[in-house]
């Protein structure tokens, strides 16, 4: 059944900003803090944040299946979906925890493998950012619950050439080696910028970074909201072996290396 994505964006910005109220009301405070068996962090922000989104998305359309970072679904029953909700309640929690404002709510939906809206906030920023195939990439600045999206702004990519001065953007929390030298053997004439969760993406589709390398492991969750806003915005993502990048296709959720770019020309 076709779904009007129109219909869905701006109760689902609400979702997200809700969620990032919940989270807010943690932050700065001293929190317990657990750690999964990948020796990720997690905190009550995380599971607080969870437990709305999933509420809130069933009451939305209870007929969309959901998968979130703390609500995993056995590949058995998701690998015969071909539409779902794809979250993650608290990206960026180490962002989170040393309290630089970078984590965000991501919240996607996925059909036949890819993603037709998303929607990023950032609730330490009061930033919201969406998109939905075909209309585009914008912003908006909100500390609490819309009633209409028609003050957002609408985003784009930066236009440049891989010869000119770029800033390439790395994670705050999980840089390494091979992208440090992947980004000298490849990039002339570069500042490196350092951020936390999804707004790397953000920062794409603003024009305000060109090119974001990822050679450390990320999950599905992590970039499929990022993903459709930069590409709304006139940039793209692709493996580091040039293939496109697709959700769910496999039991696991890690990404294969990537680069999310403005798209620039030679």
């Amino acid at each position: 059944m076709k779904i009007d994505l129109n219909q869905l964006l701006q109760p689902v910005c609400n979702i997200a900003i809700q969620a990032g109220l919940i989270v807010n009301t943690y932050y700065k405070s001293n929190l317990d803090i657990f750690f999964k068996e990948n020796q990720s962090s997690l905190t009550k922000a995380d599971l607080a944040s969870n437990k709305f989104i999933i509420s809130t998305l069933t009451k939305l359309n209870s007929d969309i299946p959901i998968l979130t970072e703390e609500s995993l679904v056995d590949w058995s029953v998701r690998k015969n979906w071909l539409r779902y909700w794809l979250v993650d309640p608290l990206d960026g929690t180490k962002e989170f925890i040393n309290e630089n404002g970078e984590f965000t709510i991501n919240i996607a939906l996925i059909e036949n493998n890819q993603p037709k809206l998303g929607v990023i906030y950032a609730p330490a920023l009061s930033m919201l950012y969406y998109a939905s195939e075909n209309n585009g990439s914008y912003k908006l600045s909100c500390d609490q619950k819309i009633d209409s999206l028609s003050n957002s702004t609408q985003i784009n990519t930066s236009n440049k050439k891989i010869s000119d001065h770029l800033n390439v953007v790395e994670s705050r929390s999980h840089s390494n080696e091979k992208f440090k030298k992947w980004v000298k053997n490849n990039v002339f004439n570069y500042e490196l910028i350092r951020k936390g969760s999804s707004l790397k993406f953000c920062e794409l589709a603003e024009g305000k970074v060109d090119l974001y390398p990822r050679f450390g492991p990320t999950s599905e969750w992590d970039i499929a909201a990022g993903h459709i806003v930069l590409v709304e915005a006139g940039g793209e993502i692709i493996s580091i072996d040039d293939k496109k990048i697709f959700y769910n296709l496999k039991e696991s959720f890690v990404n294969p290396h990537f680069i999310a770019s403005c798209k620039l020309k030679k």
